[in-house]
């Protein structure tokens, strides 16, 4: 049951979330391994690129990817929040009654590791999706795909099994971060505010306010790795199915460093956090509010 909540918490705040997971996505693609300067820029900013996509490609162009994007999340989160649950509920996050940073960083990143594998063909096709867009305002390489099942066999049609799990090199590390930075500040967040009294005990205002914590610094810490997570499954690939830009993560990294210099890995800051600021909030306060409900009824 802790699975099955913490996928439909993810889910819950995915519905709100994709049409910024789109423009996130567009604008870590725009101007890949160019100067600053020379290339035009289509979205100048998160709240441009809202309306350059939604005037050309219509308010569906904002909802790109919306239904491998709730797969992906109840697989991932599901997995994630559901092992670090199960971790948490053990006490091993805890010495001496407190939350330990050490302890609580490695489940977090262990629990992170697993979900990010598991999900990681349907973030490719996500990513694919929302990248797709009318030719006056695309950005990045371009892929012909109908649908998440279509792109799902077309994938697998031409480059087998693993060529399901290609990038995921960059989505393990991403996750992994991610989740280490987010579980860690969540759970030490609450038992901060739980000690203060700022709220009454079991408030969902606890929740609220850890979760305010949390989505800042899985933003800091996670945006270099999201945008090498986002141009790795994007770039093209040749018929071998090997990357025809990059030969994964590690050179990802180095050549968008080199070319578009340090603020090149944090491209999209702006969107990243309006993605993943309020879904980390959302999805861990509905995460909380859930498992008491459940642990109340059951």
């Amino acid at each position: 049951m802790d699975f099955v909540l913490s996928g439909m918490a993810a889910c819950g705040a995915c519905l709100f979330t994709n049409p910024l997971e789109v423009v996130k996505t567009r604008m870590q693609l725009q101007g890949e391994l160019k100067s600053r300067g020379t290339y035009q820029v289509y979205y100048r900013n998160v709240f441009h690129a809202f309306y350059t996509i939604g005037k050309v490609d219509g308010l569906a162009g904002l909802q790109k990817g919306l239904v491998p994007g709730l797969v992906y999340q109840f697989v991932m989160n599901g997995v994630r929040l559901g092992s670090y649950a199960i971790i948490e509920s053990s006490g091993y996050i805890r010495t001496d009654g407190k939350v330990s940073a050490v302890k609580s960083i490695v489940a977090g990143a262990i629990a992170g590791i697993v979900g990010a594998y598991m999900g990681s063909p349907i973030y490719l096709v996500k990513t694919h999706l929302q990248s797709q867009a009318t030719s006056s305002i695309a950005v990045g390489h371009q892929h012909k795909h109908r649908g998440m099942l279509h792109a799902l066999a077309a994938i697998h049609k031409q480059h087998g099994i693993m060529g399901l799990w290609r990038g995921s090199s960059a989505a393990i590390p991403r996750v992994s971060v991610g989740s280490a930075a987010q579980l860690y500040t969540f759970s030490a967040s609450k038992e901060l505010v739980t000690n203060l009294q700022l709220f009454p005990e079991g408030s969902w205002l606890i929740s609220l306010t850890s979760g305010m914590v949390s989505s800042v610094a899985v933003v800091a810490a996670m945006t270099p790795f999201d945008v090498v997570s986002t141009r790795l499954y994007n770039q093209p690939v040749d018929h071998l199915g090997k990357g025809e830009l990059y030969r994964g993560f590690t050179d990802c990294f180095s050549k968008t460093l080199k070319k578009e210099g340090f603020m090149g890995l944090y491209k999209g800051l702006g969107a990243s956090y309006f993605r993943l600021g309020p879904h980390t909030i959302v999805s861990l306060l509905l995460w909380d509010e859930l498992r008491k409900f459940y642990k109340k009824h059951s």
